[in-house]
């Protein structure tokens, strides 16, 4: 009865364990959930001791439990190192007792081996003994960087498509004013890491300046700095039917909602997809049930056939009024018909460019290993291009020194400034200080990107794996 009765006890502050750090993170946040963590450890190692016969010293039971409960006051840069103390200690001890209870083992008569692989042992000890600035151009020269054959085929297969539907638009639709598409994103912009995989192809749309103008999302009753709108001017003057695009309005505003419908209809459902395939030497079909515009194409080189990668175009309605640059980019605006996006993504690399090009920088290099980084963990892939750039043109502001020496340092600087953001739940933009990057993400999303990051401060070598 009194073993049982013990058991049922040792259940109970279980279950209230688990209760407590079930909850923690929501209401503590990410550093106090590793805190409690910790000081719940500690009390169950106390209460787990208490239990048990007395085969130790009382000294010895007292200092050790001093040493884990001086891992709960201590501050989170020494909790790694008291946490590797204690740890240390126990593989000690337990290390110790295995060698007592274990025979001496006889001499054998066997011959020694020697080693027959001492190649690849020193290439181990090398890698062992590898600074983490070491580590990290490693990691950028192995794992961020494509290759300029990757780049070039994936360029050129996505120029052909671009082409095709341009020829095919003007042929069957020739009274739609449209302008030169072009092809833009991180693949053309050397931004691109891990693999080429996707790319955007712009398609302008022609507007009347004097019938058409754009509503900056301040001023708009959404309030989003991005979210603009379309407005169709003088039309006391102009009736509607002068422009092309008075089809697609929708409360006297340009529907981006409707204008994508359109091109959907004219590209998506009317080329002929096995008859690009055949002559372009890679299979092309859209991508249907998605809000996006967007084309996969599989069977770029042999070796992509062969492991089934596939390459993605997505394209993008554009429309240009007053040094504005607005994108019908319907996965982003929801179900606002009439709200067209103001991207920021070339005034962020143009800022950048030109930062690295005036001092010979590192910016560039940095950013492309945290969208690999990012990319490469799981926990961390919400975190975008645009959030990655800001965090460096902020960065920029306050520091000068970008040359290649420091390559290290500011990309812990950068974790260090993400763990800030996330802490407070808003990162402004450097273009639009009025806009929260963050807005999208969830407590959770946040808190799960906090705790890796966190993690990351003391050991940054698991961002690499």
């Amino acid at each position: 009865m009194y073993y049982s009765g013990k058991r049922r006890g040792e259940d109970g502050i279980a279950a209230v364990i688990d209760f407590l750090l079930s909850n923690a993170r929501l209401v503590l946040g990410v550093g106090g959930a590793a805190m409690l963590g910790i000081a719940t450890l500690a009390v169950k190692r106390l209460i787990e001791r208490a239990g048990r016969p007395p085969d130790e010293k009382p000294d010895k039971k007292m200092t050790d439990s001093w040493e884990e409960l001086g891992l709960v006051s201590a501050p989170p840069k020494l909790l790694h190192k008291g946490i590797e103390g204690v740890v240390m200690k126990q593989i000690a001890a337990a290390t110790k007792k295995a060698e007592l209870s274990q025979p001496i083992p006889l001499p054998s008569a066997e011959p020694q081996r020697c080693d027959v692989d001492p190649p690849q042992r020193r290439k181990r000890a090398d890698l062992c003994v590898m600074t983490f600035a070491e580590r990290l151009q490693l990691y950028f020269r192995t794992r961020v960087c494509l290759s300029a054959e990757e780049v070039s085929v994936a360029q050129q297969r996505a120029l052909d498509i671009s082409t095709e539907i341009q020829a095919f638009l003007h042929s069957k639709h020739p009274d739609m004013p449209l302008g030169d598409m072009m092809l833009a994103g991180s693949l053309l912009d050397d931004l691109q890491v891990v693999k080429a995989d996707h790319a955007c192809l712009i398609v302008p749309l022609q507007l009347e300046s004097s019938l058409w103008m754009p509503i900056a999302g301040e001023d708009t009753f959404l309030g989003h700095p991005q979210f603009c709108m379309v407005r169709r001017e003088n039309l006391e003057y102009f009736p509607r039917g002068r422009s092309y695009w008075d089809r697609h309005l929708l409360g006297g505003y340009l529907s981006s909602r409707l204008v994508s419908e359109q091109l959907g209809k004219a590209v998506m459902e009317s080329m002929n997809w096995p008859s690009l395939t055949g002559t372009l030497e890679c299979e092309v079909r859209p991508v249907l049930g998605s809000p996006e515009l967007k084309l996969e194409i599989q069977g770029l080189t042999q070796s992509s056939c062969d492991s089934g990668e596939r390459f993605y175009i997505t394209v993008l309605p554009t429309v240009r009024l007053s040094e504005m640059m607005l994108t019908a980019q319907r996965e982003i605006t929801g179900s606002f018909d009439y709200v067209w996006y103001q991207s920021l993504y070339t005034s962020e690399t143009t800022r950048l460019a030109a930062l690295d090009k005036a001092d010979s920088g590192v910016r560039k290099k940095c950013l492309k290993t945290l969208k690999a980084v990012c990319r490469n963990c799981p926990a961390l892939r919400k975190l975008d291009g645009s959030h990655l750039s800001n965090v460096i043109l902020h960065m920029s502001e306050k520091e000068s020194d970008w040359s290649e020496s420091v390559f290290a340092d500011r990309f812990l600087q950068a974790i260090a400034e993400l763990i800030g953001y996330l802490e407070t739940g808003i990162m402004p933009s450097f273009f639009k200080h009025n806009v929260n990057l963050f807005q999208g993400f969830t407590e959770d999303d946040i808190d799960e990107m906090g705790f890796m990051l966190y993690c990351a401060i003391t050991e940054p070598e698991i961002l690499l794996i």
